[in-house]
């Protein structure tokens, strides 16, 4: 047994009062003896036993009296039987991911979730404390109506959120609560790709409310992928989709419809477009609603445009002239001097720039760039052969290159790293901008020579130079991101736009198209999908879901009615205040039955 207020057991000291009443009572004068009053001393002599006796019971009663109420006071909580509940940190851990909005029976998983992590709640006692902690990782705490409304007001989460961290950040909310009792109440719909690891519970017993119901069969668009990212202005939407039947399907682009097709299982759809739009715009590939909505669309952003113009500066040799043809032929970029492809001893922006071939030329290079205000400069020569790591580079090696040593590091010159090399950036890029850490040479890398080079140096310029054209990053909503050196704004679907003073934000949590802006003109693309993980419905059973905690006991329960029950109950501990309260009771009505037995001795005065 345990107390939550244990000061108040000095209450205990209150016992001095009957033992000082009952020595007050005792005769402290010398008897005389009255002749007329002395046929009653055998009388007295007899019933001064009784007397003593019932005083003496009376003192007991008034002590124990004193003692049960300072014990009622001190608040006890314990395993014997008691009434209500011991004071407990609950903390309600309720999955808000996506796939709890699919639809069951005519009602989504999750407001099924609400409903009874509402009820639990409504059990709770005064001395009761609560927070609400979601997949998406809010957190609301404070007193139960708080948490009640945070409850009803939680929405679908478009993404996978981060469940297990869930569940750990409650763990850290009730045991810091300083009530002794601990309890975690999990609403979830137990899908197995979220609940892949081990949770240590660290003694805090968890319920486990998990419906019990059959999910439906889903088809999702997995991906759905624009080639090239930047249209000249015809272009390529790939998509996949989970259909287990054909399925028709439509492509939106800037919110009109302008293909239509069907969708084999599991195959790969190509649909080939020339738009009418200009600029950035939003597309996304659909299928036919079924009940998870959330994943039957999925986003892309495409920029249709001019083709840049590009020059191969007379130094940077035949390699970059046969680049710039090649991308010419097949439409990516066209004949002229808007971006150069040179040395970065002939450093300008926008350009696409190698380091020198002679290292004669390095402190020339290095003056360059400081004029056409690159923040970057080459260190230290390395030699390899290195693998080089980044996206579209698969299987190229570095021989030779330069440490790009980064200057005037600011939040305004925030680059970014492309590729690297040996543990150094060998790529990196900013507003105006792509360095390369080795020369356009056979000797220094064999980029040149495969079959990744035209691509990766056209997507580049397209990506990075292409006048306000841009990268797209597709992200998971919530995720962590990098924001582009040269924006400090996004644009919302909605159109508003909102203003991103960090160098890294998070995700939007809503799926769709984001733009970054530059200046007043779209300059890059942020996509929001689900993972694709959260398409599978699959659902873990009550075992295989309670062998993923240790720790502390834990119950899985797919009907609502018995799970609530346990919730605020799982510890087996009670508050006893309650029990003490009625044996105060009980005593005081002994005393004052001892009372009335035992009238005032008027005879003994």
């Amino acid at each position: 047994m345990s107390f939550l207020s244990p000061l108040a057991l000095l209450l205990m000291g209150a016992i001095a009062v009957p033992l000082v009443l009952h020595l007050l009572r005792r005769k402290t004068g010398e008897p005389v003896e009255f002749p007329a009053l002395r046929y009653l001393l055998r009388a007295q002599r007899e019933f001064s036993r009784t007397l003593k006796l019932r005083n003496l019971l009376l003192m007991l009663i008034r002590i124990a009296i004193c003692l049960v109420l300072a014990l009622a006071a001190a608040r006890p909580i314990g395993r014997m039987i008691g009434g209500g509940h011991a004071p407990t940190g609950l903390a309600i851990v309720l999955d808000n991911s996506l796939s709890t909005s699919v639809v069951v029976n005519g009602q989504p998983i999750l407001a099924r979730l609400k409903d009874a992590a509402k009820s639990a709640l409504a059990r709770a006692a005064s001395g009761d404390r609560a927070w609400l902690v979601t997949a998406d990782g809010k957190v609301v705490g404070g007193d139960m109506n708080a948490v009640r409304d945070a409850v009803d007001r939680t929405e679908g989460f478009a993404g996978a959120g981060d469940l297990v961290g869930a569940v750990k950040r409650a763990l850290q909310l009730v045991e810091a609560s300083g009530i002794p009792a601990h309890q975690v109440a999990i609403f979830t719909d137990a899908q197995a790709s979220t609940w892949t690891a081990s949770t240590a519970l660290a003694g805090v017993s968890a319920t486990i409310f998990a419906p019990a119901i059959t999910p439906p069969r889903n088809r999702a668009v997995v991906r759905a992928i624009p080639e090239p990212p930047h249209w000249t202005p015809r272009g390529t939407i790939r998509a996949t989709t989970t259909a287990s039947d054909s399925a028709t399907f439509r492509v939106m682009l800037g919110g009109k419809a302008i293909a239509r097709g069907t969708a084999a299982p599991g195959a790969e759809v190509s649909v080939r477009l020339q738009p009418s739009e200009r600029g950035w715009v939003a597309g996304s590939v659909e299928l036919e609603p079924d009940e998870l909505r959330g994943d039957d669309v999925r986003w892309f952003a495409a920029h249709i445009g001019a083709a840049p113009a590009v020059v191969a500066d007379p130094g940077a040799g035949a390699f970059a002239r046969t680049a710039v043809e090649a991308l010419v032929q097949e439409g990516r970029v066209t004949r002229g001097s808007d971006v150069v492809i040179a040395g970065a001893e002939a450093a300008r922006k926008p350009a696409v720039l190698f380091a020198p071939s002679d290292p004669v030329q390095l402190g020339a290079a290095n003056r360059a760039l400081q004029r056409a205000g690159i923040p970057w400069r080459f260190g230290p020569v390395r030699s390899g052969p290195a693998p080089v790591r980044g996206t579209g580079l698969d299987g190229v090696t570095a021989t030779k290159w330069y440490a790009l040593e980064q200057v005037a590091a600011s939040a305004e010159t925030v680059s970014d790293t492309l590729a690297r090399a040996g543990g150094d950036a060998w790529a990196v890029a900013g507003d105006g901008y792509v360095l390369i850490a080795s020369p356009l040479t056979a000797e220094a890398t064999d980029l040149p020579l495969r079959a990744v080079w035209v691509p990766w140096i056209g997507a580049a310029i397209s990506d990075r130079l292409g006048g306000e054209a841009g990268a797209v990053t597709e992200v998971a909503p919530a995720a962590v991101v990098a924001r582009p050196s040269w924006s400090r704004e996004l644009e919302w679907p909605d159109g508003s736009v909102h203003a991103v003073p960090e160098a890294r934000l998070r995700a939007p949590s809503r799926a769709g198209v984001y733009f970054w802006r530059r200046g007043a003109a779209r300059g890059g693309a942020l996509v929001v999908n689900p993972e694709i993980v959260e398409s599978d419905l699959t659902r873990l059973t009550p075992a295989v879901f309670a062998s993923r905690f240790s720790g502390a006991p834990v119950s899985v329960l797919g009907d609502a009615t018995p799970f609530i029950a346990t919730v605020f109950a799982v510890t087996g501990r009670r508050a006893l205040e309650g029990s003490f309260l009625i044996v105060a009771l009980l005593l005081l009505g002994a005393e004052a039955a001892v009372t009335r037995a035992v009238p005032e001795n008027k005879d003994a005065d």
